[in-house]
Formats: C-alpha cells, structure tokens, sequence
C-alpha cells in the first residue's frame, strides 16, 4: 500500500494549493522528487514539493504566497520558476513552482534530470484518490512516460534524455549523490555521458557543487562513490588541488601513493564509523550540524580527503628518505583556499583547519612510553570541540598505512591511545570547569601591571598548571605568575644585550 499525505497538517496544505488553483482554472501537477518518493513510501519531516503549471508560475504562486501566508522566493524569472515557504508547527514545507520546460507536460518531464524524477501526478487526481493505493491503483494516477516507475524498482539513475547535462551540468554530481541517498547504480549509458560532459561541472556555482557533495559526505558508503567519481575524473574537476596528490610515492611505512592513502582513510574511516554505531556519545557528536544543515560527520571525511594535500609541496629527500615535514601546516593553508571557493562558514573552517592542521598529534602521543597529563591538556586545549574528530580521523589515517615499517604492536598502540583520549575527553566534558584561580584584574592590582600580552600568557601557563593538579591555591599560582615574570624579564634583557 502507498500513502499519500498520511498526516493532517499535509493534507490540508494541499487542499489549500487545489482550492486556490480550482478558482483560478489551473492544472497543478505534482512531478519530480515528490512522487518519486510517494513511490518509496519515503517520509520526510520537512516535505519538498514541485508544482508545474502550463504557464504563469510566478504570478500565481505570488498570489498564493499572499493566501496562504508564506514566503516568496523568486528563483529564475527567465524560465518561470519561485519557491514558497510555508511553516506549520514544527515542520517546514518548500513549494516549488515552474512553468512547463515545452508546449506539454511530457515535454517538461523529458527536460528533467532522471527518469526517477520525471514522473508527474495531477494533483485534483490526487486528492480524489483514496488515502491508501495499491500498484494497481496507482497506474491511473502516475504520469510515466519515461520509465521512471521501471527504474525505481532495478534502483537505477538513469538520465531521461541525452542533453540533461547539457542542461544543468550540476546534475552530474546529482546522479552521485541520488545514487547514494537511496543505494541505486547508475546506468552505464548514464555514466559514458557522465565521462563525456564531466567537464561541464567546471562552470557550475561552487555554492551548488558544495551542496551535492555535502549529501555524498553526509551518507554512509561515500568511499565507493568518491572513487567512481574519481574514476570518471569528476572529483578532481569539483576540487582541483587533489590533483598533485597523485602519484607521490611515501616513505617505508606506507604502501600506497599518498592519493590512493587518501582514498583508502576514508574506507578506513567509515569502517570504523561502521563499528561506532552504538556509541551515543560519538554519534551525538558526528551529526552535531556545524553550518546550515551542514553535519560534523561530512566535515570529518572532507578533512580525510584534505589531510595530505599538503605532502607534494612539503616532499624532500633527505639522506636517501623521503620526508614529509610541515606537510600538515601547508595542508591547513591549502584547505582554506578550498574552504573559500566552496564558501563554508567560520565555523567550518576552524573545525576543518583544526582537523587537518593537528592530525598528526594523536600519532606523537602514541609514540610515546608514557603521555604525560601536560601533553593530554595541551592536545584537548588545542584541539577543542574537534579532539574526537581528530582521534578518530587519526585512527583512520593509521590503517591505512600497511608499508613494511608498521607493526602491529604499533597500530594496537595506537588505537588504544586513541580509544583512551577518547574516553577521556567525553569524561571531561562532563565535569565542571574549575573557576580561575586568580583573574587577569588579580594580575594587574597584585604586581601594578598594565594591560598587556603577558597577562595572557601567564593566565594560560596558570590555566594548564591547574588543570594538571600542579597548583591547586591563590598563593601558589601567584608564585607561580612571579616566577613567570621575572623569567621573561630575564628574556627580554638578555635579547637587548645580545643585540
């Protein structure tokens, strides 16, 4: 059984639409994503609906806006498109309006991008219908002239017609990241116009472009996906840089071009994502949205796409080895040219930087007999809220790395340091931050000082030496601070002499 509209506030927003559309004397026809997932029996909290009309989009969805009262979006004047948006209660609906793309529906179905998309409903048929259909029931309800009905059940993306990327070239991304939200393949005609018109991508907005590979990213088994598009040359034209990672080769511990490592941490990285599944904490943590609806978890396997690119610039050889050293902080430098074009926000950016910037840090602790509490501060301190991305983008990094330097011993180690950070940020989180011993005002009434870089400094020394349990009174960190002063005193007279 399929139902249409299950819930009330649905169904009386659609009547409204049909009532306002009979007084007018216009055909309204349901097309595209919506009765794509009719079919599905999909459901979606925040419902997105395409209308299509013979002609006059915009200036009865103006009207309709003023009915209704909702908001007006005018999306392309030109080819008679604007969006409605129209909240009741909790939810959110996007109402889509376009004039037919030709003189007949069947012609705007063809300008669609898929056949799963170009099927239509007319929506009077619709609410006339029964509220729960058989198949049977639906074949007099859904325009199909291309098959889309077919494709949904061999779960194919399949491009309605051999000029729909031509079209919109952002469809191509679209057939990866439609792939991928509902587990189908895509067809092999599909995918040689794909290889043919990848090229197109390149004129597309970057803010589109972001928005297709976020719903890559945001799905489980991206790694497959990734690599078919690679494959295709498609990842390179979106992100150009990733490009000079091919072919590098590494030192002994890795046996892979740093390309392919790069590749293989994001298996590695969803494999172990796989394994986390039941941990509320870190999966309360990956679906936090940073930006937009824009999730960490995205962010994380954008940062494993990222984490090397620094390592072509940084390649030296030095006494026969090859080396890689900075690689991160060029790799930071990179990234935010990339987070640019893509326009992230501030907020994703300082997460992104982080990750690339310190992903190399959870493997010095691992190095380590024995991490000191000054060391762990230091890691969570500069880390922040991203620790638990970088631990795990750490773990990640490491399996993928099998060259015939890496032990097991060392890839157990590892992991277990991370695991344990892991736990332990969690634990800290949960306790309540120790006030401040002494005050920055403290600081400056106790030894007649003026506002200046070195009361920062010395409140982070305090800060660090507090959370380590090393001072634990007033009078102890203000020894701590005198010490402090007079060591920097010392520091500056003797730069002066030496000058």
């Amino acid at each position: 059984m399929t139902f249409l509209f299950e819930r009330p506030r649905e169904q009386n927003l659609i009547r409204e639409i049909s009532k306002f559309a009979k007084k007018r004397r216009i055909k309204l026809y349901l097309v595209g994503g919506i009765v794509r997932d009719i079919l599905l029996k999909r459901e979606k909290e925040n419902l997105d609906i395409d209308f299509c009309l013979r002609n006059q989009a915009i200036s009865f969805a103006k009207a309709l806006a003023r009915e209704i009262r909702a908001g007006f979006v005018l999306l392309d004047k030109e080819h008679g498109s604007c969006r409605l948006v129209k909240k009741i209660e909790n939810s959110v609906y996007t109402l889509d309006f376009t004039d037919f793309k030709g003189k007949t529906l069947e012609d705007d179905l063809l300008h669609r991008d898929f056949a799963i998309n170009a099927m239509s409903m007319e929506l009077d048929k619709v609410l006339n219908a029964r509220p729960t259909l058989s198949d049977k029931d639906l074949d007099g309800l859904i325009i199909d002239p291309y098959s889309g009905r077919r494709d949904l059940k061999s779960k194919t993306i399949r491009a309605v017609n051999k000029k729909a990327f031509d079209e919109d070239p952002l469809r191509i991304l679209r057939a990866f990241s439609l792939a991928i939200l509902f587990g189908f393949t895509i067809d092999k005609e599909t995918v040689k116009l794909i290889k043919l018109k990848g090229r197109k991508l390149s004129g597309v907005s970057y803010e589109r472009i972001r928005d297709e590979l976020f719903k890559i990213f945001h799905q489980p088994g991206s790694f497959n996906y990734l690599s078919d598009m690679d494959k295709l040359k498609i990842l390179e034209i979106v992100i150009p840089e990733i490009g000079i990672m091919r072919g590098i080769k590494q030192g002994p511990y890795h046996h892979l071009d740093v390309w392919k490592h790069t590749l293989e941490t994001i298996r590695q990285l969803e494999d172990l994502l796989v394994g986390l599944k039941k941990n509320k904490e870190i999966q309360e943590h990956l679906n936090e949205v940073i930006s937009s609806d824009r999730k960490r978890l995205a962010l994380i396997k954008l940062a494993a796409l990222l984490h090397d690119i620094g390592k072509p610039s940084a390649l030296r050889k030095e006494k026969g080895k090859t080396t890689f050293h900075g690689h991160e902080r060029i790799g930071r430098d990179m990234a935010e040219n990339i987070v640019r074009y893509l326009k992230l926000s501030n907020d994703e950016w300082d997460s992104l930087s982080k990750m690339v910037f310190l992903h190399l840090r959870p493997g010095y602790l691992a190095d380590n007999e024995e991490i000191t509490p000054r060391a762990i501060f230091r890691f969570f301190r500069d880390a922040g809220c991203e620790s638990v991305s970088i631990l795990l983008l750490s773990i990640a990094d490491q399996r993928a790395t099998r060259g015939p330097l890496t032990s097991k011993e060392t890839r157990l180690q590892h992991e277990k340091v991370n695991s344990d950070l892991i736990k332990e940020y969690f634990c800290r989180r949960k306790e309540k931050k120790s006030e401040r011993l002494i005050t920055g005002d403290d600081l400056i009434k106790e030894f007649k000082l003026e506002p200046s870089p070195i009361i920062g400094k010395i409140l982070r020394e305090l800060e660090e030496l507090q959370a380590i349990g090393k001072i634990k009174t007033k009078k102890e960190a203000f020894s701590v601070a005198r010490k402090f002063m007079d060591k920097s005193q010392k520091e500056v007279i003797c730069s002066k002499s030496k000058k």
